[in-house]
C-alpha cells in the first residue's frame, strides 16, 4: 500500500505509526490511536487507507462505539 509517489511532490509515501491522529468528520471529530498512516518523506503530506476512513465514519455516525470519549477545550481566539 505504501511506496508510491506523493501527489504533491517528488517524495515517496512511507508508512508511519502514530500515537494519535485526529480526523474531522461532518458529525464531529474522531481521534484514532496507534494507527498507521502514509506520510510523504519529503513534504509530510498524510495519506489514509480506506479502512481507516471507514472506521472514522463508523465511529462518527455511531455504528461503532469508541473506546472512550475525551473533552476538548474550546475558546475564542480574541
Amino acid at each position: 500500500m505504501y511506496g508510491y509517489q506523493c501527489q504533491y511532490c517528488e517524495g515517496t509515501v512511507q508508512p508511519k505509526q502514530v500515537a494519535h491522529e485526529a480526523f474531522k468528520h461532518k458529525k464531529g471529530f474522531v481521534i484514532l490511536e496507534q494507527v498507521t498512516v502514509g506520510v510523504c518523506d519529503v513534504c509530510g503530506n498524510r495519506y489514509y487507507s480506506a479502512e481507516i476512513l471507514h472506521r472514522v465514519h463508523e465511529i462518527a455516525v455511531g455504528n461503532r462505539l469508541p473506546e472512550r470519549t475525551t473533552l476538548v477545550p474550546v475558546a475564542q481566539a480574541a
